[in-house]
């Protein structure tokens, strides 16, 4: 194997992947909906679609928009019971066929909670059917692992969606350096918003 060349192509087959998302109108109405959410964003997702789901909950939280993330396992277990009804919910996943973030969608909606957006790949899949707004991570997505099953194309998709409308949301919320380096008074970005917060 040529190291070099086979990380070139999985880093490449990446690039490709989110190069391949379609923003849709749907891609506007979920920063509405969440810009308009009265309560907090809940984001969710499972395996590595969980990890992204928890960034996305700490990036909207750093840049001005309250989000929890809630894993789906503990859901079932007493975690929903920080659900209000004006709470908004971000779900990840591939599939859209994972029991745990069905099932935890499903009491989401017992409990009063059905503004639902749903990011995921396939077509077939039971999160489309739970969720208000769709957000298409796109239909053929290629894992460059060798086996095919390892997922980081589609997660790198994930990752660009959330992050998209993370920013999208911080710009529309007119967030400024100072509100930012309020959110970060520790560490170097913090102290670098501050300080140019104060030169504006």
């Amino acid at each position: 194997m040529d190291i070099l060349q086979n990380m070139a192509r999985i880093i490449k087959k990446e690039a490709e992947a989110i190069q391949g998302i379609q923003v849709t109108p749907d891609f506007e109405r979920a920063v509405r909906t969440l810009q308009a959410c009265d309560g907090k964003v809940v984001t969710t997702g499972i395996g590595k679609a969980g990890y992204i789901a928890r960034k996305f909950a700490a990036t909207l939280s750093s840049t001005g928009t309250p989000s929890v993330f809630i894993h789906p396992a503990e859901a079932g277990h007493g975690d929903l019971g920080v659900l209000d009804e004006q709470d908004c919910i971000v779900a990840f996943s591939t599939s859209g066929k994972s029991t745990e973030v069905i099932e935890m969608l499903e009491i989401s909606r017992h409990l009063g909670v059905d503004k639902v957006i749903g990011i995921t790949s396939h077509t077939d899949s039971k999160l489309r059917e739970l969720s208000q707004i769709i957000l298409d991570m796109g239909p053929d997505i290629e894992e460059p692992c060798p086996l095919k099953l390892t997922p980081s194309a589609t997660i790198a998709v994930m990752l660009a969606i959330s992050d998209a409308i993370a920013l999208t949301l911080l710009e529309l919320n007119g967030l400024t350096k100072e509100d930012w380096g309020m959110r970060h008074h520790k560490g170097y970005l913090g102290q670098i918003a501050r300080t140019n917060a104060s030169k504006d």
